[in-house]
């Protein structure tokens, strides 16, 4: 439970540093929200290069 909680906490500061994408809403986790943002505004620093739909805006002719 700490874990979640200090993560949740830390995803809210990044909302803060990134906004637009909603992380203090969603936390992370690929909701409708998410995936419409990152197709929006495209991956930010904090986007896992190894999420697919981040590694598809990055690499879309590979696909």
């Amino acid at each position: 439970i700490l874990a979640k909680t200090t993560r949740d906490a830390l995803m809210e500061q990044l909302d803060a540093l990134h906004p637009g994408y909603g992380f203090a809403r969603h936390k992370g986790y690929p909701t409708p929200e998410h995936l419409a943002a990152l197709e929006r505004l495209g991956p930010c620093p904090i986007h896992r290069r190894g999420f697919a739909p981040v590694r598809r805006l990055l690499a879309p002719g590979l696909l």
